[in-house]
C-alpha cells in the first residue's frame, strides 16, 4: 500500500517516472486540462520524425495533446480509466514486493540481504547473522554445573531397562523438555527383539561338576542351551591372543574359553571364538581392584547393531517380513561369570602355563578341566520409542546435525546413559534460547534424538537409519554421539570419520581445560595430536552404524583416565557415587566441557556457509592400503603366479586412488576462489561434501547382508581390509583363499574410489576418469 500511495501521490504532483513520461495536471481555476502521456522508447519515433536533421531543443520538450477546456464525458472517462489502471498496477507492485521480502530465503553467505526499489534499481542492505565469536560465548555463559546437577537427579533412574516403564518415564520427560524449549517434537516406535534373562531358574555354569554361584549377568543374543567342553584361558579373546595358543599347539576345537572383558566387544570375543570351533565362552570383568569380586555383567554378543532379526531393515510394526536373522547372531553359547567365579576356575586349572602379561593367571586348562555352560534367556518382543526434538534452520532447513544419546541402561546407568541424556537436553535448551532469544539464526537444522535399546547394540538408533536410510543419508551431513561422554579424568579421547578430524582439532582449541589453565588441544601439545587424541573406530562404538551403514560423518568422545577403561559400565555399579568418585566430584564441571565441545562442532556445522568437513582427510587413509595393497600382490604374484597373473595391475586403483586425491584439491581450490555470497553455490558445494562419505559405501553389496558397507572402516568382504586379508591368505595358500574372488572383490572397490572421485568432482564433464 505504500507503493500505492507513493505512486498516486507522484501521479497527482506531476513527478516523472524512470521508465514513462506521465504527467497530469490540473489547471486550478478548472479552466482546462492537460495529459501527457508517452513511453520513453516510442519518444525519438514520435518527436522530430525519423531522426534525421531533427530539432534536439525541440525533441526535449513534452509530447502534448490538448484538450479544450472543460471536462468532456470522454476526457473523464479516460482520466478515471488511466487513474483506476494506475493504481491497481502500482498496488499489485507495492504488493509483490512485499511479498518479496518476506519470502525471500536468507543468503549462504553471513549476510540476508533486504531488496528495495527505488527510482526502478534495486539496493541490496545486508542483515549479518551473529558473529562466531558471539556465538561461543553465549553457548559458555548458558552452561553451567549447577545445571548439570539439576538434570542428572532429573533423568537419574534405578532402572530403565530398554522396553520397561522405567524406559518410557525417562522418554517421557526428555519429550516434556523438548516441548517446553518450543521445539518441534516427534517420536519413531519400533517392535523389536530384545533378550530378558530366564522367566524361571537362571543361567548356570559348573566347573568340575560344582555350581559356581547365582548368574544374574547375561549376555542378549547368546545361543540358547547347554555346551561342555575343557576350559582354556584366552586373555582378550583377540585373535592374535588365539594364535598364540595354536603357536602352542592348543586346539580350540569343543573348548570352552574363558576371556576377560575389554580391548574388543564381546561380540568379537565370541565371534573370535566360533572360528576356532570353541564351543563356549565366559567372560569375566577384567582383573580391576575397583571392582568387586561378586560384580555381575551385563552386555549383549551380536556382531552388528540394530535388531538382528530385522537386518538392513527397519522393525516397524505395521511392516511383515520374512523369517530371517542376522548372520551377526553367535553360533555358540557365551555367559558372563564375576571375578570371583573366574578365580576359582583358575586356580584349579592345569595344563601349559599362560604367556607372560597374561592376566596374571598360571595355567592355560587342561583336557581334564571340564565346564557346563547352560544359557536359558528368553527373546522377547518389545515396543521402544525414540524421542526427537529440532531446531530448524533458516537457510537449509532440510539439512541436518544429529545429537544424540541412549536412554536406557542394564542398571543406573549414570555413566552409561544419564550424563549424556543430561548433556542433550542441556544442549537442546541452551541452542533453544540462543534462537528464541538472543537472535542466533542457525543456517541449517539441528536433530536432538534420545535413543532406546542402546545397551542391546545400537538398536533404537540403527532402526530409525533403517527406516529412513533413503533420505538421512542425503540430508543429514554428521551426527555427534552422547554416550559415556564423561568416565574419567582428565584425558580427552574421540573416534570420528577421518573428515571430522579437521574440526575436531580446531574445536580442541576452543574448549578449556577444568583448570582454565590452556585448552584441551594445548593438553597434548609437543605431541602428534591425532596419535593422542583419536581411537580406530570399533564395531561397538555408537557412530559405527551412522558411518557404516548410513554414510554420515560422525564423532563419538569422552574424558577418561589416562591408561584405565571404566569398569562400572555394564554393571550395576555404575551408579553415580562411582562416577564422581572417579572424576575427583568433577562430573558436573565435565559435563560442561563435554556440552561445549559437541556443542561447538554442531554449531559451528549449522553457522557457516560450508560445512567444515576435510575430504582431503581420506586421501592419506586410501594411499596406504592402496600401497600394502600393491606390495602384497607382487608377492603373490612373486610365490604364486598361477593364483595372480602378472597381468593383474595395481594400477586401476592407484589411478583410482589419484582421482579422488585430485577431486578433493580441486574442490579445496574452487572454495578459495569461489564467490561464497551466492547461496546456490554455498549449497552444490556442501552437497559434494557431503556425498563423499556416502559414496565409500559399497553399492555392489547388499545393506541386507553387509549392512557395514563402507569400504574403508566399514567390515566384510568388500572392504580395502579384507582386500589386504585375502591377499595374507593367498600369500600361505590357505585353504579359504580364492584368487578368483579377490579379483572381483578388488575391481569392485577400484570402482567404489573412483565412483567416489566422479561424485566429489561435481559435474559429469568434470569427472577423472582417466583409467
Amino acid at each position: 500500500m505504500d507503493h500505492a500511495r507513493s505512486t498516486i501521490s507522484k501521479i497527482f504532483n506531476g513527478e516523472p517516472r524512470s521508465y514513462t513520461r506521465f504527467n497530469l495536471t490540473q489547471n486550478m481555476e478548472g479552466e482546462n486540462s492537460q495529459v501527457e502521456m508517452k513511453l520513453s522508447s516510442d519518444m525519438d519515433e514520435e518527436v522530430g520524425g525519423n531522426g534525421v536533421g531533427e530539432d534536439h531543443n525541440h525533441a526535449k520538450e513534452p509530447y502534448v495533446v490538448h484538450r479544450p477546456a472543460g471536462r468532456t464525458p470522454k476526457s473523464v472517462c479516460f482520466m478515471v480509466a488511466t487513474v483506476l489502471l494506475i493504481f491497481i498496477i502500482s498496488y499489485l507492485i507495492g504488493y509483490l514486493s512485499h511479498r518479496k521480502k518476506e519470502l525471500a530465503p536468507p543468503s549462504c553467505s553471513r549476510s540476508t540481504f533486504e531488496e528495495s526499489i527505488t527510482q526502478g534499481s534495486v539496493k541490496m542492505e545486508a542483515d549479518p547473522v551473529m558473529d562466531w565469536n558471539d556465538v561461543k560465548r553465549l553457548l559458555d555463559e548458558k552452561m553451567s554445573a549447577s545445571s548439570f546437577e539439576s538434570a542428572f537427579s532429573e533423568f537419574a533412574s534405578e532402572s530403565h531397562q530398554a522396553g520397561s516403564a522405567g524406559d518410557t518415564v525417562l522418554a517421557k520427560k526428555v519429550l516434556g523438555r523438548f516441548k517446553d524449549y518450543g521445539m518441534y517434537t516427534w517420536t519413531d516406535e519400533h517392535y523389536v527383539k530384545l533378550v530378558d534373562p530366564p522367566a524361571s531358574g537362571s543361567n548356570m555354569v559348573t566347573f568340575k561338576g560344582s555350581d559356581l554361584g547365582t548368574l544374574r549377568g547375561y549376555l542378549a543374543y547368546s545361543k540358547t542351551g547347554t555346551a561342555k567342553g575343557a576350559v582354556l584361558y584366552g586373555n582378550y579373546g583377540q585373535m592374535d591372543d588365539l594364535r598364540k595358543l595354536q603357536d602352542k599347539n592348543i586346539a580350540l576345537d569343543g573348548r570352552v574359553l574363558l576371556v576377560r572383558s575389554g580391548k574388543i566387544s564381546f561380540a568379537e570375543k565370541v565371534a573370535n571364538a566360533a572360528k576356532l570351533n570353541a564351543s563356549a565362552v565366559l567372560i569375566y570383568p577384567a582383573d580391576d581392584r575397583r571392582i568387586g569380586g561378586s560384580t555381575q555383567l551385563f552386555g549383549h554378543v551380536h556382531l552388528g547393531s540394530g535388531d538382528p532379526y530385522t537386518p538392513g531393515f527397519p522393525s516397524f510394526n505395521h511392516t511383515q517380513f520374512p523369517p530371517v536373522q542376522s548372520s551377526g547372531l553367535p553360533s555358540i553359547l557365551a555367559q558372563t561369570i564375576t571375578v570371583d567365579m573366574a578365580t576359582t576356575i583358575t586356580r584349579e586349572m592345569e595344563g601349559k602355563s599362560a604367556p607372560t602379561g597374561w592376566g596374571g593367571v598360571g595355567k592355560l586348562g587342561d583336557n581334564d578341566d571340564m565346564v557346563t555352560v547352560e544359557v536359558n534367556n528368553v527373546l522377547a518382543e518389545k515396543l521402544i520409542v525414540n524421542v526427537f526434538g529440532v531446531i530448524k534452520g533458516f537457510v537449509d532447513p532440510d539439512r541436518f546435525v544429529v545429537m544424540g544419546a541412549q536412554r536406557d541402561a542394564w542398571g543406573p546407568g549414570f555413566a552409561s546413559s544419564t550424563v549424556g541424556t543430561s548433556v542433550l537436553v542441556e544442549l537442546a535448551r541452551t541452542i533453544s534460547d540462543m534462537v528464541k532469544n538472543d537472535g542466533f539464526k542457525p543456517r541449517r537444522s539441528i536433530v536432538f534424538a534420545s535413543w532406546s535399546a542402546g545397551e542391546y547394540g545400537s538398536v533404537g538408533a540403527t532402526e530409525w537409519l533403517e527406516g529412513y536410510l533413503s533420505s538421512l543419508n542425503m540430508k543429514a551431513f554428521s551426527y555427534i554421539n552422547l554416550d559415556g561422554v564423561v568416565t574419567g579424568f582428565p584425558t580427552f579421547k574421540a573416534s570420528a570419520s577421518p573428515l571430522m578430524n579437521t574440526l575436531i582439532q580446531r574445536t580442541l582449541r576452543e574448549v578449556n581445560t577444568l583448570s582454565d589453565s590452556g585448552t584441551l588441544y594445548s593438553a597434548v601439545s609437543g605431541l602428534n595430536w591425532e596419535a593422542a587424541v583419536m581411537e580406530p573406530l570399533r564395531l561397538n562404538d555408537p557412530v559405527y552404524p551412522f558411518i557404516t551403514f548410513s554414510g554420515i560423518p560422525s564423532v563419538s568422545f569422552r574424558f577418561t583416565t589416562e591408561g584405565e577403561e571404566y569398569p562400572y559400565l555394564g554393571t550395576l555399579d555404575d551408579t553415580r557415587e562411582k562416577l564422581y568418585g572417579a572424576t575427583s566430584n568433577q562430573v558436573a564441571k565435565l559435563a560442561v566441557s563435554a556440552g561445549q565441545f559437541a556443542g561447538r562442532i554442531a554449531l559451528r556445522l549449522v553457522h557457516d556457509h560450508l560445512l567444515h568437513l576435510d575430504v582431503e582427510k581420506y586421501t592419506r587413509q586410501i594411499r596406504t592400503h592402496v600401497f600394502a595393497i600393491n606390495s602384497k600382490i607382487k608377492k603373490v604374484q612373486s610365490m604364486h603366479p598361477q593364483l595372480l597373473p602378472k597381468s593383474l595391475s595395481v594400477q586401476w586403483l592407484m589411478s583410482a586412488t589419484g582421482s579422488y586425491s585430485r577431486a578433493a584439491s580441486s574442490l579445496a581450490t574452487e572454495i578459495d576462489n569461489s564467490n561464497l555470497e551466492d547461496a546456490e553455490l554455498c549449497r552444490n558445494i556442501n552437497d559434494r561434501i557431503m556425498s563423499v562419505e556416502r559414496d565409500f559405501l559399497s553399492p555392489y553389496v547388499s545393506p541386507r547382508e553387509s549392512p557395514f558397507r563402507h569400504i574403508l572402516v566399514g567390515s566384510g568382504s568388500h572392504t580395502l581390509k579384507a582386500l589386504s586379508d585375502h591377499l595374507d591368505a593367498l600369500q600361505i595358500d590357505h585353504s579359504d583363499a580364492n584368487a578368483d574372488l579377490f579379483r572381483i572383490q578388488f575391481a569392485l572397490a577400484t570402482w567404489t574410489i573412483q565412483g567416489c572421485a566422479n561424485s566429489l568432482a561435481g559435474e559429469v564433464w568434470s569427472t577423472d576418469n582417466m583409467i
